[in-house]
């Protein structure tokens, strides 16, 4: 995959909106610069059925329109049900080899990662790229681990591995930079966006501290 799609990388679900409208903040964000898009639709008043396929599809068009790549978390038979572009899956979900059989095979996969042992592993299954972190504390996952830093980024890196790597985890304006200078090609947030006042402005922040921290690299 060309890692430029993971610049800025938005994750979403209605429990993220506080009340607003996912395809208005989706649009919003688009609007403001995000590179990639995923779908996460969980917590306590996730939509489900035919409602959770519905908003889908909304929100894939919406991306198709703008060339963004749309992602599902985790949910193989939805992203299949929509023709998603990819899925993303962690630790605790199916393992890879037997997602990959069952996606087409232009589809993009991407794997949680903890640890320089988990990243070792999802590389040399196959994945697209890694979702690195918990970064920093972060209260929109129930079910989150432990906080790594960008350090493991570092370790990843340092190990020789030039995988696309995205961290995510608690990462706002505030400390995006640090994300990126550890060595991750882009930085995925969830409420820095669809939390903001003004989604389209958050974004755009975010682009450009990416930009600048890019365009200074050494590499």
């Amino acid at each position: 995959m060309n890692r430029d799609m993971l610049n800025v990388y938005f994750v979403m679900g209605t429990e993220n909106c506080n009340g607003k409208d996912p395809s208005f903040v989706l649009q919003e964000a688009i609007r403001g610069g995000i590179t990639l898009f995923q779908f996460r639709e969980k917590g306590d008043t996730a939509l489900q059925g035919q409602e959770k396929v519905s908003l889908a599809i909304k929100l894939r068009d919406i991306c198709h329109q703008h060339k963004v790549p749309f992602i599902v978390n985790d949910d193989i038979n939805l992203a299949l049900e929509v023709n998603a572009d990819g899925v993303h899956i962690g630790q605790e979900d199916d393992d890879f080899i037997s997602v990959k059989r069952r996606l087409p095979a232009k589809s993009i996969i991407g794997v949680s990662c903890h640890t320089l042992e988990e990243a070792a592993k999802a590389i040399a299954d196959g994945a697209d790229y890694l979702g690195v972190g918990p970064m920093f504390f972060t209260t929109t996952k129930k079910d989150i681990h432990a906080v790594q830093g960008p350090k493991v980024i570092r370790e990843i890196r340092d190990k020789g591995y030039t995988i696309p790597i995205v961290g995510i985890g608690g990462i706002n304006n505030s400390n995006a930079r640090k994300v990126l200078e550890h060595g991750a090609d882009g930085i995925a947030v969830i409420s820095a966006i669809s939390m903001a006042t003004y989604p389209s402005n958050a974004a755009f922040e975010l682009k450009e501290i990416h930009k600048t921290v890019k365009n200074n690299s050494p590499i």
